[in-house]
Protein backbone atom coordinates (compact mmCIF):
# COMPACT_ATOMS: atom_id res chain seq x y z
CA UNK A 1 0.00 0.00 0.00
CA UNK A 2 2.79 2.45 0.90
CA UNK A 3 4.59 1.47 -2.28
CA UNK A 4 1.53 2.35 -4.35
CA UNK A 5 1.21 5.81 -2.71
CA UNK A 6 4.88 6.47 -3.33
CA UNK A 7 4.52 5.57 -7.02
CA UNK A 8 1.43 7.78 -7.29
CA UNK A 9 3.44 10.72 -5.90
CA UNK A 10 6.28 10.03 -8.36
CA UNK A 11 3.87 9.76 -11.29
CA UNK A 12 2.01 12.90 -10.24
CA UNK A 13 -1.44 11.31 -10.19
CA UNK A 14 -2.24 13.20 -6.98
CA UNK A 15 -2.34 16.36 -9.09
CA UNK A 16 -4.94 15.13 -11.58
CA UNK A 17 -7.16 12.93 -9.44
CA UNK A 18 -10.73 13.86 -8.46
CA UNK A 19 -9.79 15.34 -5.07
CA UNK A 20 -6.71 17.15 -6.39
CA UNK A 21 -8.13 20.62 -5.56
CA UNK A 22 -6.98 20.40 -1.93
CA UNK A 23 -3.56 19.21 -3.12
CA UNK A 24 -3.24 22.17 -5.46
CA UNK A 25 -4.21 24.57 -2.66
CA UNK A 26 -1.41 23.18 -0.47
CA UNK A 27 1.11 23.30 -3.32
CA UNK A 28 0.21 26.93 -4.10
CA UNK A 29 0.36 27.80 -0.39
CA UNK A 30 3.80 26.21 0.02
CA UNK A 31 5.02 27.91 -3.17
CA UNK A 32 3.85 31.27 -1.82
CA UNK A 33 5.64 30.63 1.48
CA UNK A 34 8.83 29.70 -0.37
CA UNK A 35 8.68 32.94 -2.42
CA UNK A 36 8.16 34.98 0.76
CA UNK A 37 11.13 33.27 2.44
CA UNK A 38 13.38 33.87 -0.57
CA UNK A 39 12.37 37.54 -0.74
CA UNK A 40 12.98 37.94 2.99
CA UNK A 41 16.41 36.33 2.68
CA UNK A 42 17.39 38.63 -0.20
CA UNK A 43 16.20 41.66 1.77
CA UNK A 44 18.26 40.62 4.80
CA UNK A 45 21.36 40.06 2.63
CA UNK A 46 20.91 43.48 1.03
CA UNK A 47 20.72 45.09 4.48
CA UNK A 48 23.83 43.26 5.67
CA UNK A 49 25.78 44.53 2.67
CA UNK A 50 24.49 48.06 3.24
CA UNK A 51 25.57 47.96 6.90
CA UNK A 52 29.04 46.74 5.91
CA UNK A 53 29.36 49.50 3.29
CA UNK A 54 28.28 52.16 5.78
CA UNK A 55 30.75 50.79 8.34
CA UNK A 56 33.58 51.20 5.85
CA UNK A 57 32.39 54.72 5.05
CA UNK A 58 32.41 55.60 8.76
CA UNK A 59 35.99 54.33 9.04
CA UNK A 60 37.03 56.50 6.08
CA UNK A 61 35.38 59.61 7.55
CA UNK A 62 36.93 58.97 10.96
CA UNK A 63 40.36 58.63 9.36
CA UNK A 64 39.87 61.87 7.41
CA UNK A 65 38.76 63.62 10.61
CA UNK A 66 41.83 62.45 12.51
CA UNK A 67 44.12 63.53 9.66
CA UNK A 68 42.48 66.96 9.53
CA UNK A 69 42.71 67.36 13.30
CA UNK A 70 46.42 66.49 13.33
CA UNK A 71 47.09 69.00 10.52
CA UNK A 72 45.16 71.66 12.45
CA UNK A 73 47.11 70.95 15.64
CA UNK A 74 50.36 71.33 13.72
CA UNK A 75 49.21 74.63 12.18
CA UNK A 76 48.17 75.98 15.59
CA UNK A 77 51.58 75.35 17.16
CA UNK A 78 53.23 78.55 18.34
CA UNK A 79 56.50 77.80 16.55
CA UNK A 80 54.73 77.43 13.16
CA UNK A 81 52.76 80.64 13.70
CA UNK A 82 55.96 82.47 14.72
CA UNK A 83 57.73 81.32 11.52
CA UNK A 84 54.88 82.39 9.25
CA UNK A 85 54.51 85.79 10.89
CA UNK A 86 58.30 86.41 10.90
CA UNK A 87 58.26 86.40 7.10
CA UNK A 88 55.67 89.21 7.25
CA UNK A 89 57.72 91.23 9.73
CA UNK A 90 55.68 90.46 12.87
CA UNK A 91 57.96 89.41 15.72
CA UNK A 92 57.13 88.27 19.24
CA UNK A 93 57.11 90.95 21.94
CA UNK A 94 60.28 91.47 23.95
CA UNK A 95 58.37 92.88 26.92
CA UNK A 96 56.26 90.62 29.07
CA UNK A 97 52.53 91.30 29.13
CA UNK A 98 51.17 93.64 31.83
CA UNK A 99 47.99 93.17 33.79
CA UNK A 100 45.35 95.82 33.39
CA UNK A 101 43.28 96.37 36.50
CA UNK A 102 39.95 98.12 36.15
CA UNK A 103 38.46 99.67 39.26
CA UNK A 104 34.72 99.87 39.42
CA UNK A 105 33.05 103.31 39.62
CA UNK A 106 30.90 102.33 42.65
Amino acid sequence: MAKKKFYNILKGTFLVSDDSFKNWRMIIFFSFLAIVMIASSHSADRKVHEVARLGEEVKEYRSAFIDGRSILMELKMESNIREKLASKGVLPSTEPPKKIKVKSQD
